[in-house]
């Protein structure tokens, strides 16, 4: 008589196979979350990041200045400005100034929105050289 161990006995194999379809199904979601979100990462304001130098910058001409203050003035020169008309207004300005460079100064309390705007109505007007005027840190 012959035993054999297949029978009533319960065996216990070692299964060694790795289950990947949770991981196809949170790779798919996450390439899915990122093929949304990317082109909403490519709105914005293009900024022209300068090479570093050690050199100031060369003005040719009377830098033009924006002033944005803290009670959300926006000021060129003595002038006051209105974020709806200052494309305009920039516009007629530059038509003829042959540095098209535009400064822009904003008080350290002003929302971020409101400078962004600002940039987006000097862009508007065809200026795309913008500088941000700050202070350096103190050592």
């Amino acid at each position: 008589m012959a035993m054999s161990s297949s029978g009533s006995g319960k065996s216990k194999a070692v299964l060694s196979e790795i289950n990947v379809t949770p991981l196809v199904d949170v790779m798919l979601v996450l390439l899915i979350m990122f093929m949304v979100t990317t082109p909403l990462m490519q709105q914005g304001i293009e900024v022209d990041v300068p090479k570093t130098s050690s050199t100031g910058v060369e003005m040719t001409d009377e830098p033009f200045l924006v002033v944005i203050h803290k009670d959300r003035r926006i000021e060129a020169g003595k002038a006051q400005l209105n974020l709806s008309t200052m494309s305009d207004k920039l516009k007629a300005i530059f038509k003829n100034r042959k540095n098209k460079q535009v400064f822009i100064q904003a008080d350290r309390k002003v929302d971020y929105g409101i400078v962004a705007e600002a940039m987006a109505e000097i862009r508007a007007a065809g200026i795309t050289n913008i500088g941000l005027i700050t202070l350096p840190k103190d050592p």
